[in-house]
C-alpha cells in the first residue's frame, strides 16, 4: 500500500500541473464553457436524461466542468478529485458561475471517508479507471455512495486502446488487455495540449471489461446495459479522423473506442 501511495502522489503532482495547462487549452474551451456551453457529450446526456432535482456524485471530476454542467441542468452535485489544484479551480468556477456544486479533494477510493451523503446518481467519464490499481474497492465505494434504486453510469475509453503505447506518436501494441503490473509513462505534453512543455509522469493500470462488470456486480449493482462504440468524442489518440457528427474515428477501425455501462443499486 505504501508503494501505491507513492503512485498516487506522483499522479497527483502531474494532475496538479495539468490543471493550468488544460484550463487554457482549446479542448476545454473555458470561455465557451463560462458563456453557457455544456462540456457534456451525447452519451452521458442520453444515458442520464433529466437530472433536475437529483443528487449527483461525479468521481474524478478534474476541474469540474462536467460537474458544473450537470449543476446547470438542475442536479445537486458533488465533484471529487485527487488534484487539489483541480478542486481549487472547480470551486472558483462554481462561485464565478453562481452555481451550488460542492467539491472534495481526495483519492477517489477514499470518497466514502469524505462524503457522508448518498446520491441518486454516481457518474464518471473518459480516462478514469486506468488510474486505479484495483476496481473492487472502487465499485464498493460506488455502491456505498448510491441510494437504493440509484444509478451508476460510466462512459470510458475502451480497454483495447490502453494496450498500445502512444508515447512515440506511432501506436505500438505493448501492454496486456488485463495487465496487473503497473504501467509507468513519462512524456512531454498532455492530451489537451500536446505542444505543452510540461512533463507528465504517470502510473496506470489496465482493466478489461469483465473486470469492470464483475467488480460492479460483486458490489451489489445490477447491470442495465453495456454498449461499445467505434468513435471517440475527443481527438486524443494519434491520426483520428473527424466525422460529420463531431466525433472521431480511426482510419482503419478494427475495434471499439468507447464503452458505457449503466447500472442500478438493488
Amino acid at each position: 500500500m505504501e508503494e501505491q501511495t507513492n503512485y498516487f502522489e506522483v499522479n497527483k503532482d502531474t494532475w496538479n500541473k495539468k490543471v493550468g495547462v488544460h484550463a487554457q487549452s482549446d479542448m476545454y474551451n473555458m470561455e465557451a464553457f463560462k458563456a453557457g456551453e455544456t462540456s457534456l457529450m451525447p452519451y452521458e446526456l442520453k444515458a442520464l436524461g433529466d437530472v433536475s432535482g437529483k443528487s449527483l456524485l461525479h468521481l474524478q471530476c478534474h476541474f469540474g466542468q462536467d460537474t458544473l454542467s450537470w449543476s446547470r441542468m438542475g442536479a445537486k452535485c458533488v465533484g471529487v478529485d485527487l488534484s487539489d489544484e483541480g478542486v481549487k479551480l472547480a470551486k472558483a468556477l462554481n462561485e464565478e458561475l453562481e452555481l451550488d456544486a460542492d467539491f472534495v479533494c481526495c483519492n477517489v477510493l477514499d470518497t466514502s471517508q469524505h462524503v457522508s451523503e448518498t446520491f441518486d446518481i454516481v457518474y464518471t467519464s473518459y480516462g478514469v479507471i486506468g488510474w486505479l490499481p484495483d476496481l473492487k474497492p472502487w465499485a464498493k465505494m460506488i455502491s456505498e455512495q448510491l441510494k437504493v434504486g440509484g444509478t451508476f453510469y460510466i462512459v470510458e475509453f475502451h480497454p483495447i486502446l490502453w494496450m498500445f503505447d502512444y508515447v512515440d506518436g506511432k501506436p505500438q501494441m505493448k501492454y496486456h488487455y488485463n495487465q496487473k503490473e503497473v504501467i509507468y509513462e513519462e512524456y512531454e505534453g498532455t492530451y489537451a495540449d500536446q505542444s505543452s512543455k510540461m512533463v507528465s509522469k504517470e502510473y496506470g493500470w489496465n482493466h478489461g471489461l469483465s473486470e469492470v462488470v464483475n467488480a460492479l456486480i460483486e458490489a451489489g449493482l445490477q447491470i442495465d446495459y453495456l454498449n461499445e462504440y467505434d468513435e471517440s468524442p475527443y481527438d486524443v489518440f494519434p491520426d483520428l479522423i473527424k466525422l460529420d457528427n463531431g466525433m472521431y474515428k480511426m482510419k482503419d477501425q478494427l475495434f471499439p473506442m468507447l464503452f458505457e455501462i449503466k447500472a442500478t443499486k438493488k
